[in-house]
């Protein structure tokens, strides 16, 4: 009990800077998102002229981030629970959504659910952001079934024995002991998939999504000067994915409840 007692002050203090740290960058995040025209305004030609573009095209691409992110976690569940499932029917299906997910390039994904999927029911046309969130999260969703597959498979099975031994039924084994210690195992590669996603999120620009690469493309389309535009757009994208892993670094913290992060 006293060493338990002795650690309290440890994982409470680690807990305290994860939370400000992961409050901070949101912040840091938010006022990216709201002032980035002010400095790139002072910026020189073609990019000073061209500022609000840049924020428009930052803002769209944070928003697929977030967009194609959160619903790829609930894919990603969706997929895993189905994949360890007793069932052989919703094994094959969640097997088969992600063999062809992690399979095909993700490009051809998104061609496909803006160009092709309107041909195969009228009800499944999309505008361009829609059709470029759904494929971003599909893909997604697939590679974080595997992540949060891997979780589930790591728990001890005799942390669910001695819990159904207790009396606890199947869904409440799940709820309370299984998946809350399969999601904790499972959020470092869950964290950096959303963090690819924001990069992956260019490839939208291919269906005429407005986001921030696309943007860049269109300064550079008229003002012939490549160099500052993509210049620019990649100092961008590396400001917005190092506030995003410092988030993400943060989360993994205040979840590590062992820690095992220094």
């Amino acid at each position: 009990m006293a060493s338990l007692l002795s650690l309290w002050p440890t994982t409470w203090s680690r807990q305290q800077k994860s939370s400000a740290t992961m409050i901070t960058a949101s912040i840091a995040l938010l006022l990216i998102l709201w002032l980035i025209s002010i400095p790139l305004a002072m910026a020189p030609e073609p990019i000073g002229n061209n500022a609000e573009l840049f924020a428009r095209g930052t803002r769209v691409t944070v928003q697929l981030t977030l967009v194609a992110g959160v619903v790829g976690v609930v894919l990603g569940v969706v997929a895993a629970l189905g994949k360890v499932s007793r069932f052989a029917v919703l094994r094959w299906v969640a097997g088969v959504y992600i063999w062809v997910m992690r399979g095909t390039p993700l490009l051809v994904q998104v061609l496909f659910v803006y160009f092709a999927l309107p041909e195969i029911s009228p009800w499944l046309r999309f505008d361009e952001f829609s059709a470029a969130a759904v494929a971003l999260a599909l893909n997604v969703g697939a590679y974080n079934a595997e992540a949060i597959r891997a979780g589930l498979l790591a728990v001890p099975k005799g942390q669910m024995e001695a819990a159904r031994s207790l009396g606890l039924s199947r869904w409440h084994t799940f709820i309370d002991i299984t998946f809350p210690q399969a999601f904790k195992i499972a959020l470092p590669p869950l964290v950096n998939n959303i963090v690819a996603l924001l990069k992956d999120s260019s490839l939208a620009f291919t269906i005429g999504v407005v986001e921030l690469t696309n943007a860049g493309s269109q300064v550079k389309s008229t003002s012939f000067q490549a160099v500052p535009v993509f210049i620019a757009t990649a100092i961008i994208y590396l400001l917005l994915t190092t506030v995003m892993t410092q988030i993400s670094d943060a989360v993994e913290r205040r979840f590590d409840i062992e820690g095992k992060l220094q």
